[in-house]
């Protein structure tokens, strides 16, 4: 069978676009390339939402050419939505599709080897690409239930049009476009019959799932209904946006989070802690709400691991300006932040101002330091609050004979003195800290059982059956 490999740059959503690709390689017949040299379709899904991440598309796409000449290199993600050409221009590629239509990756890597389209006699990389995504529904990719991870991501939404100042996914995912509810829901049963624990909701703007479905819905309506309508043992929700915490969102937590089929686990874009500089970014939200926020997710679930984006030297970031977002973060519950330099994006209103005001690197570089102590700090402290604990965990992919790692639902790296397969969810009891994570003894205590759906306000129903 001919070999595909594909590299998946960027956020979860990307990553299931990636996924779902290779899934749909794999059900043409396809089967994953032991490393790059053999592969005879290679597929970069790329990110673009810093310069970093396109410098980085552009060396991996050399370094395929350069390995492997004849690799059919077909290049797809917010880096082809946003710059087609640019990316056309780079030696070794074969086609480049943009989020546009990227439902197309699949049929193009396997279209027939002896078939050449017109553009390639002409000398030119074929480009798929549509800036203004005309079609209003969401392009959907199959959803890799067959994958080997064992925490895959559902992508349920695409698209943003919140206009941050700093951000171009408007520009490289288009609108807000949801997967309609029973298309979710068939996904996560499909999920569930093949052995799944855990999965992950993810999206680009995830808590605006369903506005744009008719008739309208909202994203504890699809939250609830996985919980309900299906028996999967364990959901995860990625990145919700501050104003999407709803008091209806809550109240799911309250009910399902004790039972262990919700993750204790929040993860709200911050950006920054001064309200001055979340005006400049054009976010939706003032410090005060954000605070409201996690301190009711906290109130709610003490033992939530609870993460924030963090960006450091958008334009204009004075000392006094980072030490009002330094002091807000130190006062938060914070059990782990994604601290990132701002990155001027083209035609943003951001890139204009980092022309006229912008923050020495040597400064976003002390700030960022500073930012990592204070997290260390938080997440060593968060670690040792759960010596002792009990913690449910989903086991992944074992490194050596002896230990497994594994994922609590509260988002801690764990390490368990026992080999067990993966894709397991058990109990565990923490024993001591690991350099990054914790660790557990060498027996799990018990298996978690699987969940039948339960009504709203209704009791769980547990079954005898180990998962």
């Amino acid at each position: 069978m001919e070999g595909y490999h594909v590299e998946n740059f960027g956020c979860r959503a990307s990553r299931s676009d990636g996924e779902a690709i290779a899934a749909g390689l794999r059900r043409r017949g396809l089967s994953s390339a032991s490393d790059l040299s053999s592969a005879r379709i290679v597929v970069v899904n790329t990110c673009s939402v810093t310069a970093e991440a396109d410098r980085e598309a552009r060396a991996f796409i050399r370094r395929v050419h350069r390995k492997n000449p004849q690799a059919k290199i077909i290049v797809t993600g917010c880096y082809a939505q946003r710059a087609p050409h640019e990316v056309a221009a780079l030696k070794g590629v074969s086609v480049v599709i943009g989020n546009s239509h990227k439902s197309l990756v699949v049929p193009e890597s396997s279209a027939p080897s002896d078939f050449v389209p017109l553009a390639r006699l002409t000398h030119t990389v074929p480009i798929l690409h549509d800036p203004e995504f005309a079609h209003a529904e969401l392009s959907v990719l199959p959803f890799a239930e067959d994958s080997q991870q064992t925490r895959p991501n559902l992508k349920v939404q695409d698209g943003c049009a919140n206009r941050c100042s700093f951000c171009i996914i408007p520009e490289t995912r288009g609108p807000s476009r949801s997967l309609p509810l029973a298309e979710c829901l068939a996904a996560v049963h499909r999920f569930v019959q093949a052995g799944g624990q855990e999965l992950v909701l993810s999206g680009i703007n995830l808590g605006r799932w369903g506005r744009d479905l008719s008739p309208q819905q909202r994203f504890v309506d699809l939250v609830a209904a996985v919980l309900e309508q299906t028996p999967l043992p364990r959901l995860r929700l990625s990145s919700i946006e501050p104003m999407d915490w709803t008091p209806e969102l809550l109240a799911i937590y309250a009910q399902y989070a004790p039972t262990g089929r919700l993750a204790r686990h929040a993860h709200l874009p911050l950006q920054s802690g001064s309200d001055t500089m979340l005006r400049r970014m054009h976010r939706r939200y003032r410090p005060w709400h954000y605070a409201e926020k996690l301190a009711r997710i906290h109130s709610l679930m003490p033992d939530a691991g609870i993460g924030a984006d963090v960006m450091i030297g958008f334009p204009g970031e004075t000392d006094t300006l980072f030490q009002e977002s330094y002091d807000f973060i130190a006062a938060q519950p914070f059990t782990y932040l994604h601290l990132f330099p701002f990155s001027a994006r083209p035609g943003t209103p951001a890139a204009a101002l980092h022309s006229e005001c912008p923050v020495p690197a040597a400064a976003v570089e002390e700030r960022m330091s500073a930012l990592r102590r204070l997290i260390a700090e938080k997440t060593l402290a968060f670690r040792r609050s759960q010596l002792g604990q009990t913690l449910s965990v989903v086991t992944l992919e074992a490194r050596g004979h002896t230990t497994t790692p594994a994922l609590s639902d509260n988002f801690v790296r764990v390490e368990i003195h026992a080999p067990l397969p993966a894709n397991q969810m058990v109990n565990i009891q923490v024993t001591e800290l690991s350099e990054d994570g914790l660790r557990a003894g060498s027996s799990p205590i018990s298996s978690r059982p699987s969940f039948l759906p339960a009504p709203r306000g209704g009791p769980i129903l547990q079954s005898p059956q180990s998962v």
